[in-house]
C-alpha cells in the first residue's frame, strides 16, 4: 500500500491541496506514460517485469492527481488484474466506494466474490450508478437516471470524510445549489462540513448564500470557519468589512459579529452533527459530550475522550467552542484536533 501524506493542515498548502482537488492534465499525463510502459511490456518480454512496476506507480499518480477520472481507475485496476494482485483490486474498490461515500451496500458487493473476475463489471456499475465528472453526475439527475430526492437521502447515511469525496461532494452539491436548489444545499452542506471542517472552500460557499439570503450571523459563523483553516483569505475580516460599509439612506449601518453565545450555540449544533453522524455504538456514550450531562467529567477530558475514539471533527468544534468562550487553556487541544484533521487527510493509493 502505497501512502502519499497530507500533513500540511490546510487545503491549499503544498501537496494538501494538490492532490485533493482534481489536476486533470497531470492525471492525463501519468497516464499515458502507464499505459507507454505496458505496451514496452508487450514489446519486450525480458523487461516486462519492470516495466509493468513502473506502470503501475505511473497509474498510482494519475489517480493521485485526478481522482475524478474514470479512465484512472481502470487504468490502475487493469494493471492489478494483468498482476494478479487480487488482494490491490479489491483495496482498489474499497478505494473507490471510500471516494463515493463509502456506502455499505456497495462495500458488500466485495465480500465473498472473486475478484479478478468481477472487478471490471463492478467498475463500471459504479461509475454507471454514480459518475465522477461532476456534469455527467448532473446530466444523470437532470434525466431521471438518478432522482434528486434519492441522492439527497444517501447523503444523510454516507461516510463522506473521506477528503477526496468531501470534495467531490462539496461540488456536486455547488451544482445543486446553482441550480436553485438552496433549501436542500444548506443541510447537506453543513453535514459535510461536520465530516470535515478543513474544507473551507464549502465553508465559504456557504458563507456567501447566507450572506446573499441576509442570515448576517450565519454567514459570519462561516467566514469566521473558513478564515480559520485559510487565514490567508481573510474571509471573515472582509465581510465584517462589507458589513460595516453598509448604507441605509446615506448613513452608515451599525453592525457587530453575533455574540459568543450565539457563536457557542452554532460550535455546539456542528459538534452534536458530527457526533450523530458517527458510527451507531459510538453515538450513545458521546452524545452525554454534547448533552453536558456529566458534571464530574471536564471539557478537556471529553475533548480528550472524543480524539481518543476518533471523533476528531467533534473534538474540534468543542474545542473551539472552549476557545471562543475564552478559554486558552483549549488552545492546546484545539491544535491538536486540527492536526488529527489533517492527518485524516492522509490519501492512501493502493
Amino acid at each position: 500500500m502505497h501512502s502519499y501524506g497530507l500533513r500540511g493542515g490546510r487545503m491549499t498548502e503544498g501537496l494538501a491541496g494538490r492532490l485533493q482537488h482534481p489536476r486533470r492534465s497531470l492525471g492525463d499525463r501519468h497516464r499515458s506514460q502507464a499505459m507507454k510502459f505496458l505496451n514496452l511490456a508487450e514489446q519486450d518480454p525480458e523487461r516486462a517485469a519492470a516495466s509493468v512496476d513502473w506502470a503501475e506507480q505511473n497509474a498510482r499518480q494519475a489517480l493521485l492527481h485526478d481522482f475524478t477520472s474514470d479512465d484512472n481507475w481502470r487504468c490502475l485496476a487493469h494493471i492489478k488484474k494483468l498482476r494478479e494482485d487480487e488482494s490491490g483490486l479489491k483495496a482498489l474498490m474499497q478505494d473507490l466506494f471510500s471516494v463515493l461515500g463509502r456506502d455499505p451496500e456497495q462495500i458488500a458487493q466485495l465480500d465473498g466474490v472473486a475478484i479478478l473476475d468481477v472487478s471490471e463489471e463492478l467498475l463500471e456499475a459504479a461509475f454507471s450508478n454514480d459518475a465522477l465528472d461532476i456534469e455527467n453526475w448532473w446530466k444523470d439527475i437532470n434525466s431521471g437516471d438518478t432522482e434528486l430526492s434519492a441522492f439527497i437521502e444517501r447523503v444523510g447515511r454516507l461516510d463522506l470524510s473521506d477528503p477526496r469525496c468531501n470534495v467531490l461532494f462539496g461540488r456536486r452539491l455547488e451544482r445543486m445549489r446553482a441550480a436553485g436548489h438552496e433549501d436542500s444545499f444548506i443541510p447537506l452542506a453543513r453535514r459535510l462540513l461536520a465530516q470535515r471542517p478543513v474544507n473551507y472552500e464549502l465553508w465559504t460557499e456557504l458563507g456567501r448564500l447566507h450572506e446573499r439570503r441576509e442570515e448576517y450571523d450565519e454567514a459570519w459563523f462561516c467566514y469566521d470557519q473558513a478564515q480559520t483553516h485559510y487565514p490567508e483569505a481573510r474571509l471573515r475580516d472582509e465581510f465584517r468589512e462589507r458589513m460595516e460599509a453598509r448604507l441605509d439612506d446615506g448613513v452608515r449601518k451599525p453592525w457587530t459579529p453575533p455574540a459568543i453565545d450565539a457563536r457557542d450555540e452554532f460550535l455546539a449544533r456542528m459538534q452534536s452533527l458530527a457526533v450523530r453522524i458517527s458510527a451507531p455504538e459510538v453515538v450513545g456514550a458521546i452524545e452525554e459530550v454534547v448533552e453536558d450531562e456529566i458534571e464530574s467529567i471536564t471539557d478537556i477530558d471529553r475533548i480528550a475522550e472524543l480524539l481518543e475514539s476518533g471523533e476528531h471533527s467533534a473534538a474540534f468544534f468543542l474545542a473551539r467552542r472552549l476557545v471562543a468562550s475564552g478559554d486558552e487553556s483549549a488552545r492546546e487541544w484545539l491544535d491538536r484536533a486540527s492536526e488529527a484533521l489533517a492527518a485524516d487527510d492522509e490519501i492512501h493509493i493502493p
